[in-house]
């Protein structure tokens, strides 16, 4: 059956290969036959086996916690385990063909193998780059490169792609020239915000700076790798750098006419980091056209600042916003922060002893301060109450401040209802005499 399959197939692959200029012997079909045969049964055992080794490894991932990258290549091996399997069985019986029969009898096995392997190692290597659109387009030319090489016409590539040439207005090369340098310029960019992020993570470790000159160190190092990546990959695809003063010259029209605010926010960010007015971890409070934010600084952007509010909702204020309007910052010279509470009492309390026990309730709380004493004063002689102002000081503002007031208020009750003190409230008597007006007296 076998035999006679072959011998109905062989003269429409002839033909066909011949229409390509390719010629094969009858020994040669049958070897593709068979080698098709053998991937696509080898398809079907690495999907069966994969899918069993994906739900034993499942479990021993879910245990790992605290390596974020490991867990990403063992997540991504995982997912490819089918293709794994595939290429284990493709090269076992490779191996297996060498020592049964001739070498050359394994040569499209060994292709495909070997093809396959290229691009399951390539693709896992990729999966460590966080810029997924920087990793796929990387791991495509990287596999292009070694598909090349495994199929042996690199030589042949590369002569037709240095005869190839481009021509634009002065410019003149090579597509292989061009290829070279926009990988070069890929992997100078991609190594530039690298380092970048490296050295701001080594910067924000430096106890010695503070926190201000640190993020401005962080950007100002960012800034000059990107710059110096720029000109080494321009420099890299043959690009006169005579050019840039036309491009310079655009860039200086558009800041004038369209950029200005963008343009205007990257020197506030900078004038903030350099005159250390606020700094990450500072509570602050912005006053706008739309209402006042109140929140702790998160991060120091160059065109933002991100402040998160007590609320946990992020307010991205522009920089310029924080050079042309107010700013509070609770904790610019020093973290202590003074809050004042007004209330009253009747006038048949003692004003000594409401005092004394204002005192008392603020002082117990365990985020006021014992360095500077709570402190209460009488304000004035209401209409209907002696008017008082408890002062006390704290130094955690970004734990918030409306709930350690509510907690004294409660505090300042409870001592209030043990000493029989109270609180007035205004009282109205209302008069209704039949054929009269209403009299209302307070």
């Amino acid at each position: 059956m076998l035999d006679q399959l072959i011998n109905n197939t062989l003269p429409a692959l002839q033909n066909l290969l011949s229409a390509w200029g390719i010629s094969f012997s009858r020994t040669g079909i049958v070897w593709i036959l068979i080698h098709l045969f053998i991937v696509l049964i080898s398809i079907s055992i690495a999907r069966y086996l994969g899918a069993i080794l994906q739900e034993k490894i499942d479990p021993p991932l879910r245990k790992i916690h605290g390596r974020p990258r490991l867990l990403r290549l063992l997540a991504a091996f995982k997912r490819r385990l089918p293709v794994f399997v595939f290429c284990v069985l493709l090269w076992a019986v490779v191996l297996v063909l060498k020592q049964v029969t001739w070498p050359s009898h394994g040569f499209t096995l060994t292709i495909i193998a070997s093809l396959t392997t290229a691009w399951l190692i390539i693709n896992l290597l990729t999966k460590l780059i966080r810029n997924q659109l920087f990793a796929k387009t990387l791991g495509f030319l990287i596999w292009c490169i070694a598909a090349l090489n495994i199929l042996q016409v690199m030589p042949d590539a590369l002569e037709v792609l240095q005869k190839t040439s481009v021509e634009i207005g002065s410019f003149h090369s090579t597509v292989l020239e061009i290829l070279k340098g926009g990988l070069i310029f890929c992997l100078v960019i991609w190594l530039a915000l690298y380092l970048g992020r490296f050295g701001e993570r080594q910067l924000s470790k430096a106890e010695d700076l503070s926190p201000s000159l640190r993020v401005l160190s962080a950007k100002f190092l960012k800034a000059i790798l990107i710059v110096i990546a720029l000109l080494a990959g321009m420099a890299a695809l043959g690009i006169n750098f005579t050019a840039l003063t036309v491009f310079s010259g655009a860039v200086g029209l558009g800041i004038g006419f369209g950029l200005q605010k963008i343009f205007s926010n990257l020197i506030s960010g900078v004038i903030l980091l350099m005159d250390k007015s606020i700094k990450p971890g500072d509570v602050i409070t912005v006053g706008s056209n739309i209402g006042e934010t109140f929140g702790k600084i998160n991060y120091l952007a160059a065109r933002y600042v991100s402040v998160v509010a007590r609320d946990g909702r992020e307010y991205l204020i522009p920089n310029e916003d924080l050079i042309i309007n107010q700013v509070i910052n609770w904790s610019f010279s020093s973290d202590l922060v003074r809050q004042d509470i007004y209330f009253g009492t009747s006038y048949d309390s003692d004003p000594y002893l409401v005092r004394e026990l204002a005192c008392k309730a603020a002082a117990g709380h365990d985020r006021v301060v014992t360095s500077k004493p709570p402190v209460c004063h009488i304000t004035e002689f209401g209409d209907s109450s002696i008017n008082f102002i408890l002062r006390f000081w704290i130094k955690d503002p970004e734990a918030g401040v409306t709930n350690i007031k509510g907690d004294i208020f409660l505090s300042l009750w409870d001592k209030f209802k043990e000493n029989d003190i109270k609180i007035p409230y205004p009282h109205r008597q209302l008069l209704l005499e039949q054929g009269k007006t209403i009299d209302v007296k307070e």
